[in-house]
């Protein structure tokens, strides 16, 4: 069922979700179908398309991706990282609000073997030591498609978060989910699953005169 959100507003507040998923709920795959379908509009370099994308609602998977996901993380993101990296941060506010983020962070990965389905991008070939611009036009392409696929996931109440620290160990997801780990290359794991409540806000950023430039910089 779609939400019948406007444009701006799907634009606007398709959050990373990881406190609010539902972990109870089946994602069926009719809904998934409808997402790719969509990101599949996507803009792709010469038209090419060269992409893949890997979902899955099986129980069984998913907890095994979401185990590797949660090794992973709990094992990089430890206690002095967490304190180093704030102090990076900026003013009180700035840490304060980056620790709260990554307590959320800390929480999906807690969680993240009881989601209901993933949804992993991949693109054909391996970029391992590729020029720039053969680099460009294979992210471009994806990312875009894999954005498409999230705010579509939104107007149908589900929840996504894009995620990478599971390409520490991208093989081990490969053999789960029996991606030919040397022919396709994962770019980004989400895990989906409805939201606990439909109302997101925009997020909190720093005013665009730190980043817009007009008419040069």
């Amino acid at each position: 069922m779609k939400l019948e959100l406007g444009v701006d507003e799907v634009l606007s507040t398709t959050r990373s979700v990881r406190r609010r998923l539902d972990l109870e709920k089946a994602v069926g795959e009719q809904v998934l179908r409808d997402c790719l379908d969509l990101a599949l509009q996507a803009p792709t370099g010469s038209l090419r398309q060269d992409w893949h994308f890997v979902v899955s609602n099986d129980r069984d998977q998913c907890r095994e991706v979401g185990l590797i996901y949660q090794q992973v993380w709990m094992s990089m993101i430890t206690d002095d990282y967490l304190s180093s990296s704030a102090s990076r941060q900026g003013d009180a506010g700035d840490q304060s609000s980056w620790l709260s983020m990554m307590g959320s962070a800390r929480h999906l990965a807690e969680v993240f073997p009881e989601v209901p389905a993933v949804f992993v991008p991949c693109i054909s070939g391996r970029l391992d030591g590729a020029d720039a611009m053969t680099q460009a036009v294979k992210w471009g392409s994806v990312i875009q498609a894999a954005w498409s696929f999230m705010l579509a996931a939104r107007e149908r109440g589900l929840g996504t978060c894009w995620t990478t620290v599971h390409l520490q160990r991208e093989r081990d997801v490969a053999d789960v989910l029996g991606i030919p780990y040397d022919e396709v290359q994962q770019v980004a794991l989400s895990p989906v699953a409805y939201t606990q409540g439909t109302d997101f806000r925009p997020g909190r950023r720093k005013p665009e005169s730190k980043f817009v430039h007009v008419n040069g910089w």
